[in-house]
Order: C-alpha cells, then sequence, then structure tokens
C-alpha cells in the first residue's frame, strides 16, 4: 500500500484559493490513480476528482468543474489540488486516496487513504 500524507486545508473567504497536497511514500507513485474526495457532517463522502498515472486523463463532479484542478508531480511523489473560487458548499474534510485501478470516481476502488485535512470556506 502507499501511504498518503494531505497538507494546505485551512480557513479561507469565499472567493478565495487554496491548494491541497499530498505526499505519497511505500511504493512506486506512478503506478497508481489518485483521486481527491470530501466529506461533510452528516453526509457521506463525495468524489471531487481523479488523475491516472500519467495524467492524461482526469475527471471532476460537476460542482467543481472550472473551480478545481487535479494534478500530479511522480518525480516528486506528489499530488495536488489547486481549488479557486470557493464557496461555502466546498467546506470539508478533504482525503487524497490511491487506488489500483487505473482510475476510478468510486470511494470502494480506493485502498489507500490519507489522514485528511479540513477546509472551511466562510461567507
Amino acid at each position: 500500500q502507499v501511504q498518503l500524507v494531505e497538507s494546505g486545508g485551512g480557513l479561507v473567504q469565499a472567493g478565495g484559493s487554496l491548494m491541497l497536497s499530498c505526499a505519497a511514500s511505500g511504493r512506486p507513485f506512478v503506478t497508481v490513480g489518485l483521486g481527491w474526495f470530501r466529506q461533510a457532517p452528516g453526509k457521506e463522502r463525495e468524489f471531487v476528482a481523479t488523475i491516472n498515472w500519467s495524467g492524461s486523463i482526469t475527471h471532476y463532479t460537476d460542482s467543481v468543474k472550472g473551480r478545481f484542478t487535479i494534478s500530479r508531480d511522480n518525480a516528486k511523489n506528489a499530488a495536488y489540488l489547486q481549488m479557486n473560487s470557493l464557496k461555502p458548499e466546498d467546506t470539508a474534510v478533504y482525503y487524497c486516496a490511491a487506488t489500483r485501478r487505473t482510475i476510478s470516481t468510486i470511494t470502494g476502488d480506493y485502498n489507500s487513504w490519507g489522514q485528511g485535512t479540513q477546509v472551511t470556506v466562510s461567507s
């Protein structure tokens, strides 16, 4: 299993930006698909974005399209989620995850998860 650690969360006003980072270790980072998920209090964990090993394929949930960008740097064993034009409804704990599949939007396909980082957007 790959080990993942997220960072970059915090408190930001609506319309602002944050960049989340995910540091990976334990096995070759380029061999897995990556995803970002989020979970707000009392809600199910929600898919946000995913990317394949080369970065040639990405998918986003409709609510973040045009605002969020997922990327990865395999040489640094790192993944990122750039979040712009943040809205209060983006408030959640954000998780980085790795899957043995090429790419996936399904929570159950991911076998490694980070500890999560809190993102709070005020109005």
